[in-house]
Parts: C-alpha cells; sequence; structure tokens
C-alpha cells in the first residue's frame, strides 16, 4: 500500500449526465483513467504524455477495472476524486479510486495497469517489464 494520494474536483457537467440528469455510469471509468495519468504523472514528476520517453515504456495499458456505485452525481455537483496506488506487483500494479461527494463516498473502483514495453521477439507487440524500483519508490 502507498501513502501518495492525487485528490481533485471537479464539476460534473451535462456531457458526463445521462437523460435523468446525473453522471453515466461508464463515465466514472474515464475519470478513474485521468486519475490515473494525473497520479503517475504527479508523483513521477513526468507530464503524462512524456512517461513513456521518460521511462522507455509503451505505456500503461489497463487490464481491468471495476467499480461500485452507491450515490448518484447530479449535473452541477462538485465531486473529489482521490486515485491512489494500492500495490505494486513484479510488473502490474493496482489503483483504487475513492469519488466522493458532499464528503459522501459515492463510487469506488480500481484499476489494473502494466508497467509495458514492446516485446523483445516482436515489436508489435507489447509485454510486461519490471516496474523499477525508483518509480516504486515516488509513491512512499
Amino acid at each position: 500500500m502507498t501513502s501518495f494520494v492525487l485528490r481533485r474536483q471537479m464539476t460534473i457537467e451535462w456531457g458526463h449526465c445521462d437523460p435523468a440528469g446525473i453522471v453515466f455510469n461508464s463515465r466514472y471509468f474515464e475519470f478513474f483513467d485521468t486519475g490515473t495519468w494525473l497520479l503517475l504523472g504527479t508523483a513521477l514528476d513526468v507530464p503524462p504524455h512524456k512517461l513513456a520517453a521518460a521511462f522507455g515504456i509503451v505505456g500503461v495499458p489497463l487490464v481491468d477495472a471495476r467499480a461500485e456505485f452507491f450515490k448518484p452525481a447530479p449535473f452541477g455537483a462538485t465531486i473529489e476524486v482521490a486515485s491512489r496506488v494500492a500495490a505494486f506487483r513484479r510488473s502490474s500494479f493496482e489503483v483504487e479510486h475513492k469519488i466522493t461527494l458532499a464528503g459522501e463516498l459515492a463510487v469506488q473502483g480500481s484499476e489494473t495497469r502494466v508497467w509495458a514495453v514492446r516485446h523483445k521477439d516482436d515489436p508489435e507487440r507489447i509485454a510486461g517489464a519490471p516496474i523499477p524500483t525508483e518509480v516504486v519508490a515516488k509513491f512512499g
């Protein structure tokens, strides 16, 4: 478990909502994705679009995503998205996201991401690579 948490506030826009005026559930996965990239960029002190070049990776592709929905977020509401790395493994890591509305848990979710490089035998494919210890250390 890591201690570094990225917190950000955001206002729910009409484009996030379904016809009932609440956030359409798939949009939360977009919020999670943005949270992950901002978390990595902030902790590693590298703009997200430069992470691949800085660490010699293709990226951190998503291999699993989950969410539980507890409270709807309506158009115009301000939510807080808190993202943190919950666990590092050899070549993958788990990111936990908690979204609160007026201080109450509205959505919680997680993603599994892979530290990916070009496959050594076939550059058209990608493969998991060990996450550098200096990367893990940045998350405290």
